[in-house]
Formats: C-alpha cells, sequence, structure tokens
C-alpha cells in the first residue's frame, strides 16, 4: 500500500528529485585514490543441494554462457586505428557535441561562444566519459558478481554467476585498453555511479545486489551499448559493443529469471523495499548523465549546463529515455511496476519512461544476442 511507502527525502537525501544544489553537491572526495573500499555486509552460503537443471530458465543460461566466451586480446582487430575525433560524427551528425548545440542558443549558456574545436573537444571529452563509466560499471558488475556467487542460495544460480564474473572482468579489460590505447585515457568514476554501486554492493541482502546491478545498472548499459552499436561506424568499437551486449544480454536475463520466483514470494512491505531502491537506481543513473566530470575538465560552468539539462522535459529527451527501455519492461516482469498500488509505475511516469514497460523483457531476449556463437557458425560455413 503506497501510505508505507518513504518520501523522497527518504529515498534520495532530497525532497526534490531535480533539487540542483543536492545533486550538485555529490562529488568524489577521494578522485585521486587508486583504492576505493565498500563494508560488504553479506554472509556467504553454502548449499549441499548439488542437483543441477532444478531451475532450468538458469540452467539453459548457464549452458548458453559456457559456450559463448570470447578471449578479448584475439577475438578483436585491435590493429585498428582509431581517430577520437571521428567516431561521434554518425552518433551525433556533423556537429560532435549533438545535443549542446541547441543549448548555445539560449541566453547565458555555457556553450554561446563555442567554435569547431570546442565543439569537437566536447565529442571526444563526451565519448570518453561515457565509456570510462561504462568500463567503472563493469568493474561494479565484477565485484557484485562474484558477491553474488557468495550469497545465492540455488546451484544453478551459483553455476551460472562464476560464468559472468569472467564475463565482467574481461568487459573491464576492452574497455580499459580501448580508452587507453585508442582514445585519449579515462575519466574517473562519476560520484552518483559510485554512490550506487556503494549501495549495492553494502546492501546484505542477495536480491538486492540482483535488482541495482543485473536489472538495473547492466539493463541501462545493455540499452546504451545498442543505441552506441546501431550509430557508430567505427570497426572496433562497433565489434568490441556487439560482443559486450552478447553477454550483456545474459546478465541481464539473469536477474530476471531469479528474482521473478522470488518476488512472487514476498510481502508487501518487502516489495515496497524494492520498489523504492529500482526508484532511487533509475534517478542516481539519471544524474549520472549530467557528466559533471566533463564540465570540471573543459572549465565550464557545470551547474550551469546541469540547470538546461534538467529543464529539458522528459518526453524531449530521447537519448535519457531509451536507456531505461530495457529496465522499465523487466520490473513489470518482477511485479514491481504495480505493487502496492503502483507506485513505481507512478514514478517513472513522472520521469518520462512508463512507454516502455511492453517492450521485451530480456528473459529470453539473449538468444537473438548471441554474437560469437553467430560468428563462429559464420566461419565454419564460409
Amino acid at each position: 500500500m503506497t501510505d508505507q511507502m518513504s518520501s523522497d527525502a527518504q529515498i534520495l537525501g532530497r525532497a526534490d528529485v531535480n533539487d540542483l544544489e543536492a545533486i550538485m553537491a555529490i562529488s568524489n572526495s577521494d578522485m585521486d585514490s587508486v583504492i576505493h573500499q565498500v563494508q560488504d555486509n553479506a554472509d556467504a552460503i553454502f548449499t549441499w543441494d548439488y542437483e543441477k537443471g532444478a531451475r532450468p530458465a538458469l540452467d539453459k543460461l548457464y549452458e548458453k554462457a559456457k559456450n559463448a566466451q570470447w578471449n578479448a586480446q584475439t577475438d578483436l582487430d585491435w590493429s585498428i586505428e582509431v581517430d577520437p575525433e571521428k567516431i561521434l560524427e554518425p552518433l551525433q551528425g556533423n556537429n560532435a557535441a549533438g545535443p549542446f548545440q541547441a543549448m548555445a542558443e539560449i541566453e547565458g549558456s555555457p556553450f554561446a561562444k563555442f567554435g569547431e574545436k570546442e565543439w569537437t573537444q566536447l565529442g571526444v571529452e563526451s565519448m570518453n566519459w561515457r565509456l570510462s563509466q561504462f568500463m567503472h560499471g563493469e568493474q561494479g558488475a565484477l565485484i557484485c558478481t562474484a558477491k553474488i556467487v557468495e550469497t545465492v542460495p540455488w546451484i544453478d544460480a551459483k553455476y551460472y554467476a562464476s560464468t559472468q564474473v569472467m564475463d565482467e572482468a574481461r568487459h573491464v579489460e576492452v574497455f580499459a585498453k580501448y580508452l587507453d590505447e585508442k582514445l585519449t585515457g579515462h575519466y574517473p568514476i562519476n560520484a552518483h555511479l559510485r554512490m550506487l554501486l556503494d549501495d549495492i554492493i553494502a546492501d546484505s541482502r542477495w536480491d538486492m545486489t540482483y535488482l541495482g546491478m543485473q536489472i538495473m545498472v547492466e539493463g541501462l548499459a545493455l540499452a546504451a551499448f545498442g543505441f552506441m552499436h546501431m550509430l557508430t561506424e567505427e570497426p572496433l568499437l562497433k565489434q568490441l559493443l556487439r560482443y559486450v551486449m552478447s553477454d550483456e544480454a545474459r546478465h541481464v536475463a539473469f536477474g530476471v529469471l531469479s528474482l521473478k520466483e522470488y518476488y512472487s514470494e514476498l510481502s508487501d512491505k518487502e516489495m515496497a523495499e524494492r520498489q523504492e531502491f529500482a526508484f532511487e537506481a533509475a534517478v542516481r543513473m539519471r544524474d549520472r548523465f549530467l557528466q559533471q566530470e566533463v564540465w570540471e575538465r573543459m572549465g565550464i560552468d557545470g551547474k550551469g549546463v546541469a540547470k538546461l539539462l534538467l529543464a529539458i522535459p522528459p518526453d524531449e529527451n530521447l537519448f535519457q529515455q531509451m536507456l531505461f527501455s530495457k529496465i522499465v519492461p523487466n520490473c513489470k516482469k518482477l511485479g514491481l511496476l504495480d505493487a502496492n498500488g503502483a507506485w513505481l509505475r507512478q514514478r517513472f511516469t513522472e520521469i518520462g519512461v512508463i512507454q516502455f514497460e511492453d517492450w521485451a523483457d530480456t528473459g529470453e531476449e539473449y538468444l537473438e544476442f548471441d554474437a560469437v556463437t553467430q560468428d563462429r557458425q559464420a566461419a565454419q560455413s564460409a
């Protein structure tokens, strides 16, 4: 029931989702530190039930994962030369800065005096920043999936999660290599993303690790990778994203298949906690795309840019909307949208993403993304 739901102030630490001062106040206090430590409060769970296939959908996913492993060093052509200034041209038209160009016409805009040089720099920095946050998110997934191996009570889930640990290590590897060898280096982790990852790792409940990482963070990543893969013409990045997406589709399916069974047995109060966590994660991920670190590096008024971005009506921000195209249908399949008087449905409506609720969920969609198997079959037929 909705009267048991927490307020925005309790969930987010601010009463207004768009409170600019509160959003900008979140920053990295240890940006120059190589090590970041988070207290993991979970219990490691052994199971003595070794019956493989007791959960057929998870067993099917595990078998698929074993056959779909790829080698980041040898299955991608790292000899391809990459021009950082040309990567974004197909993504955002002739102007590498894309959506920010329209803001140049607004009175007091930080972009008012930008010329070709500045727009190109912004395009390069934005691409580096996005791929950097994907890389940091993949390390978060690496840690979270290792935690799932520890904490989930089902042997089929432990088996599958172990394959995802390998997947995530490979993803961190390829993004780091691409950023440092093909682009101009990587950005530190965004403060909002770090806060979300910290919360996911610190929660003691095994299903919250699934919800935060497999459904929310991985769901957004899968949508973003698909959007970027569709538009980019840079061959190395295109192949890298295609293979990473193949893995990510399985990862999100893992969350859907595991949580659907578990959430069907939860009380209204327990579901309310999961709904609130899903909403918090959605807002944190939206806030991350204000890309504060880019503005700081370029000497631009980050607060001014954030104000302009937050002023865009949700139904006009196509890129931000598309990032939730995998999250919303999966939340619906898990029963999170309509539990407790459809509280999460209302919140997703407010942030302008509810229209994706009837898009395909990823419970079986991973079969369509199996790029590794497709390429191996094509090579054998050649």
